[in-house]
């Protein structure tokens, strides 16, 4: 008579081990959230997941640049207006001054106001300014990154709209040639800052189409990462309560055998 089979339980001793790394192995997908918990289980996965990573890090990092660009550009935008209502209510004064029915103490109040309008679109060109730098003293490229890679970046030019750069900064309305000339000049800048609020405009709509494509590789990319490291929970659970029957099954197995072992080992007390 054979009272216990050492292979049989060997075997089963075998499965037990393997159906609790089994588990192990899900309740860390199910607990970290993470299909690829260590390299041995998707090397090539995890390779590509880690890429596309980066990439989902850097293109985050280029929406937060380009919101940035953006509101440069509306600062600008901001300071051209503010300079453009200075240079129209200049003209005005201009327009007035080159009238001779003014005395002379009304062409030096009229002066006096348009000395306080220079004085105000240099104070915008100085002090406005975006995270310290500033927008309109001076011309340069101005390089927003715009992807997550090298050489993905779009560049914004600033403006000087300060007079001296205007070639208002010795304006005068103190005779009527002078109110007359200037009236020529004005409309020479106005026209120029009119430009400059139209490439302002173009660079904002480019950014804006450069953050929409952005946003939509980001969120492309993020669903291909989900797909690599992602774990079905629903997939998970069913293995994990598959796995707790088949542990339950095998204990119950082995107790079995155990006691039948017990029960005949009994007869020969």
């Amino acid at each position: 008579m054979r009272i216990q089979n050492q292979a049989w339980m060997t075997l089963t001793n075998n499965r037990v081990q393997k159906n609790q790394s089994s588990i192990t192995k899900t309740l860390e997908k199910l607990s970290g959230g993470d299909k690829i918990v260590r390299a041995a289980q998707n090397a090539s996965g995890l390779s590509v997941s880690e890429s596309l990573r980066a990439q989902i890090r850097g293109l985050s990092r280029a929406q937060l640049n380009m919101q940035d660009g953006l509101s440069v550009l509306e600062t600008t935008d901001s300071g051209l207006q503010s300079v453009n209502t200075a240079l129209s209510r200049a003209r005005e004064l201009a327009v007035q001054a080159a009238n001779e029915t003014l005395t002379k103490d009304d062409r030096l109040a009229s002066q006096k106001e348009l000395d306080q309008l220079m004085s105000s679109i240099d104070d915008t060109a100085d002090y406005l300014e975006f995270n310290t730098n500033k927008v309109l003293s001076e011309i340069r490229p101005l390089y927003i990154q715009v992807g997550s890679n090298s050489g993905q970046s779009l560049a914004i030019d600033t403006v000087d709209v300060s007079t001296r750069a205007l070639g208002l900064e010795n304006a005068s309305i103190k005779t009527r040639e002078d109110a007359d000339a200037l009236i020529t000049k004005i409309d020479e800048v106005t026209s120029k800052i009119s430009k400059d609020l139209s490439k302002v405009g173009t660079d904002y709509k480019a950014l804006e189409h450069h953050l929409q494509n952005t946003s939509n590789t980001n969120e492309n990319l993020q669903k291909a990462e989900s797909l690599i490291r992602d774990p079905d929970m629903a997939l998970e659970m069913m293995d994990f309560v598959k796995q707790g029957i088949q542990e339950k099954g095998t204990t119950l197995l082995i107790n079995q055998t155990n006691s039948n072992v017990k029960s005949v080992l009994g007869l020969f007390n």
